[in-house]
């Protein structure tokens, strides 16, 4: 289990500036739902992790259909949540790999190709979350 050291913050602590604001997790959340949506990817999950884990507040996963989409949805969040004032903590992985996940602090975004979100089955490994958004 991931714990935090005394001086360290959780999180949802880690979020985000916007303007000297903190952007809360959800409301980033939210907005990198919209910014998947807007590059057509799908089946899109928001989950809230709060109650179940430190690792984060939120999960969001979707697929993209083909590598060139999944870079597109990678390209299409980061460049809307940059304009929030907002930089990922970290970006792992590749579209040619199959799995992009950006790291948000508060929010984590997994950006996959169906046989890879097919494989890591990470709903089924989360399941005890409570679902926030589904988009089909």
């Amino acid at each position: 289990m991931l714990r935090y050291a005394r001086n360290d913050k959780g999180p949802s602590d880690h979020p985000t500036k916007r303007g000297g604001n903190k952007l809360q997790s959800i409301e980033l959340a939210r907005k990198v739902v919209n910014a998947i949506a807007d590059k057509k990817g799908s089946d899109i999950i928001l989950l809230d992790l709060r109650s179940i884990s430190l690792l984060a507040d939120y999960f969001v996963i979707c697929s993209g259909e083909s590598e060139r989409q999944v870079k597109a949805i990678v390209n299409e969040v980061t460049e809307k949540i940059k304009a929030e004032g907002v930089r990922p903590l970290h970006i792992e992985g590749d579209s040619s790999s199959g799995w992009v996940l950006v790291d948000y602090g508060g929010v984590i975004v997994h950006v996959f190709s169906p046989i890879m979100r097919s494989y890591y089955q990470l709903e089924k490994l989360w399941s005890n979350a409570l679902v926030v958004v589904r988009m089909q």
